[in-house]
């Protein structure tokens, strides 16, 4: 059973409340791109083999995996702002610690640390439909789910600056700064949210989710390094797929689980989830082949013979057309819904691969591949926290949209081992035995891309029509997202809960007078201000026993017991002059 709050003054948050969370996802994205221009270096500033080396990146990606769900589950708990900071403060610690050090060991912990960072996007993402109106959500949604390729799009020029002219530690200070930037935002803009689901904290659905995932995770990531058909792989393989059946089943008996998997089981969610990883998949592609293209020597007969940085800004119109792409889905998402703007990305994504295998010559050809890029993979990032925020409660936002950006990291994940695969495998040797990457290469990995989509494009037409915004609730002033929400919001406006008037001593009404709802464990279950007439209404959560406080600028303050059973209920607050004390 699950428990919602209703805090009317923090739906009315400042303006400043969804650039300062897209921009807490920005620096959590950036953490996954970071140290991409100096990857070939690697070995040889940890000192170490290059398949070792490869765990500074592995280890980030594991962490992130892990963190998504759980961070969600635990905002829906105990607060998504508090989680959301915990989540930048751990990011900022890795960042220290990776910043001073070149140790393999120190570094691994140090990244596995800034990992933990992504579940900062599912709790964007809850704060947004806990605090946000309606005709505001769709936009601000799109633009924080998008976040993860524009941090991830423009860290790379970025990033490549700093390293072709500074030394590479700099990258993780530059990390810390940001990071501690966005706590300081976010602690002066962004109020917590009083959603909260009941329930403890799943632990042993956590560990189980967790082993799973790495279990999985981690043959995806290093099989081209083991070999895909070694014990280790398949055992590993083996192994993830035991482990996640017993976390299913033992899932399904606990009544406050980690992920309810019913919940995720229904088609808008499953079917939302399975387009995702097709997307991730597609979406890491590009980022994979176009800056190795451009940065091979001319001399090879495709390469485009430019530096790190130029390579860098060539891809970062990807990121930057996400950005901007967030304002157009809203407007095309309010008219045909978030469905037809998912298939409508997928379609503009197949358009850039297909385009892209014959624009592959010069590097403002890669930069039109990347702005048609970005538009598609923006319009389809955009659209899935909607359809997930659509399909399930309002207090399970965090954890069901933590599953979701796990599902994109798994596409992220796949998309490397099997990219990772193709270009090795048609590479071919130089002078020196050096292996390079083929233009055949390329291809294929664009090819593969397209494919991805196909499949993605597939999954979305099984997704459940929801009704249009236009046409919802033609009498009211709802502007739900799906139809479920919009029954939601219907059962609220009918059990309107508690009216009345704050009364001063003298018997006036009293303006802009503060009145809580308290549920019978102390907790805020909503909060609303008086009109100018004294008049306040509050929604109640469930039928129930409920303390009414009031307070006011040069009034007494007030608290009253009230219960609840499921009419709306009138009750006037009388507040006392200043000095006096009223009791509950």
């Amino acid at each position: 059973m699950t428990h919602t709050t209703t805090d009317q003054p923090a739906r009315r948050a400042s303006g400043a409340v969804v650039p300062v969370l897209a921009f807490a996802g920005i620096v959590v994205a950036v953490m996954q791109t970071l140290l991409v221009p100096v990857i070939k270096d690697l070995p040889q500033l940890l000192s170490t083999a290059p398949s070792n080396a490869t765990w500074v990146l592995t280890s980030t990606l594991l962490s992130g995996a892990v963190a998504t769900p759980i961070m969600g589950r635990l905002g829906d708990l105990y607060g998504k702002r508090r989680m959301l900071i915990l989540s930048l403060a751990v990011m900022v610690v890795g960042a220290l610690v990776s910043a001073l050090t070149s140790q393999l060991l120190t570094m691994i912990v140090g990244r596995t640390l800034q990992g933990f960072a992504m579940g900062a996007i599912p709790l964007g993402i809850g704060l947004m439909r806990d605090m946000l109106p309606r005709e505001k959500l769709g936009s601000a949604m799109a633009l924080m789910s998008s976040s993860i390729g524009v941090g991830g799009g423009l860290a790379l020029p970025a990033a490549a600056l700093v390293a072709q002219h500074m030394n590479w530690h700099a990258l993780f200070y530059g990390a810390a700064g940001l990071g501690a930037l966005s706590i300081a935002l976010t602690l002066l803009v962004v109020p917590e949210s009083p959603m909260r689901a009941e329930g403890s904290f799943d632990l042993p659905g956590a560990i189980g989710l967790s082993s799973g995932l790495v279990l999985l995770l981690l043959p995806i990531t290093k099989g081209s390094d083991w070999g895909w058909s070694s014990a280790t792989t398949l055992g590993l393989f083996a192994a993830s797929a035991v482990v996640l059946v017993l976390w299913g089943l033992f899932e399904l008996r606990v009544t406050a689980p980690l992920v309810d998997l019913r919940t995720t089981a229904r088609p808008a969610v499953l079917f939302t989830n399975l387009a995702s990883i097709m997307v991730g998949v597609a979406f890491y592609v590009v980022s994979l082949v176009l800056p190795q293209l451009l940065q091979l020597p001319k001399a090879t007969g495709y390469g485009l013979g430019q530096s790190m940085v130029v390579a860098g800004l060539c891809v970062a119109p990807l990121g930057l057309t996400m950005m901007f792409t967030a304002p157009v889905y809203a407007r095309l998402s309010a008219k045909y819904g978030p469905k037809v703007t998912l298939i409508m990305g997928l379609l503009i994504i197949a358009v850039g691969y297909g385009g892209g295998l014959g624009l592959m010559d010069a590097a403002w050809q890669t930069v039109v591949t990347s702005v048609v890029l970005g538009a598609g993979i923006g319009l389809a990032y955009s659209s899935l926290p909607a359809l997930i925020v659509g399909a399930v409660p309002a207090s399970e936002t965090g954890a069901a949209n933590g599953l979701n950006t796990l599902m994109r990291s798994i596409g992220t994940s796949v998309s490397s081992a099997v990219i990772g695969m193709v270009l090795a495998n048609t590479a071919k040797n130089v002078g020196g035995g050096i292996a390079i990457p083929t233009m055949h290469g390329f291809r294929v990995s664009f090819l593969i891309a397209t494919a991805a989509v196909a499949v993605g494009l597939v999954l979305a037409l099984f997704l459940p029509k929801t009704a249009r915004p236009a046409q919802q609730a033609q009498h009211t002033q709802l502007r739900a997202s799906s139809e479920e929400d919009a029954a939601l919001e219907r059962a609220e406006e009918a059990l309107r809960g508690f009216r009345g008037r704050v009364l001063g001593a003298d018997g006036a009404p009293v303006a802009r007078a503060k009145v809580t709802l308290i549920d019978r464990r102390g907790r805020q279950a909503g909060a609303t201000v008086s009109g100018e007439d004294g008049a306040y209404a509050l929604a109640v959560p469930a039928q129930g026993a409920y303390v009414l406080a009031a307070k006011a600028s040069g009034h007494g303050p007030l608290a009253s017991s009230a219960t609840h059973s499921g009419e709306e209920r009138a009750v006037d607050l009388d507040l006392s002059l200043p000095g006096e004390t009223v009791s509950a």
